[in-house]
């Protein structure tokens, strides 16, 4: 991939708040270097009636893992994540994702992450890897 500057300009889709379009999600780092978020998902997030499209569901999976390594000082892009959708997830449902690193070598490292509605019960799970890109962030 190469040297490529990475720079946060608040407008990411998923957590700027600068974007006035995105859903300006906030990220929780505990002492674990586990990443929360929650997402209470509306009308508009919906593919089938009161059903929470599974592609959002997705880039919210992938923005937590790459997020988390972003946080913890580590330059990486995503170059492959993997969902697994387990259960539909209602509109209106408050969900919670968590996101945390399973392992790194020297080029990658490997992210896995959950979905969860408010009653604990699995929506979907994640694994992604994670480029490590030469650049530094700003």
């Amino acid at each position: 991939m190469g040297n490529i500057k990475l720079e946060d300009d608040k407008n990411c889709f998923v957590c700027g708040d600068k974007n006035s379009y995105g859903l300006r999600l906030r990220f929780t780092i505990d002492k674990d270097n586990t990443m929360h978020t929650e997402f209470m998902p509306q009308k508009h997030h919906q593919g089938f009636k009161d059903i929470v499209h599974g592609g959002l569901i997705g880039l919210i999976l992938d923005e937590i893992m790459v997020n988390l390594a972003w946080k913890m000082g580590k330059n990486v892009v995503t170059a492959e994540f993997n969902v697994r959708l387990k259960r539909i997830a209602k509109v209106q449902e408050k969900l919670l994702f968590r996101g945390w690193i399973d392992r790194e070598d020297n080029k990658i490292i490997y992210t896995k992450a959950e979905a969860k509605n408010e009653h604990g019960t699995i929506i979907a799970l994640a694994n992604a890897k994670c480029f490590k890109v030469k650049e530094q962030f700003k």
